[in-house]
């Protein structure tokens, strides 16, 4: 039994999936960020045009 308790806390396969998981998250937040800036921009770029425009 003392050996099985051994292997599954020297067994670090799993905080290495979780260490990815949490890289993923942190890079499509800022994916997510970039292009919600963007697209504030460019649809003030468009209002902009549409005015002139008008």
């Amino acid at each position: 039994m003392k050996s099985l308790f051994t292997r599954f806390a020297s067994d670090e396969s799993g905080a290495t999936a979780i260490e990815y998981g949490m890289i993923a998250a942190l890079i499509a937040v800022a994916i997510i960020a970039a292009l919600k800036t963007v697209g504030n921009n460019l649809g003030n770029k468009f209002n902009q045009i549409s005015g002139n425009l008008g």
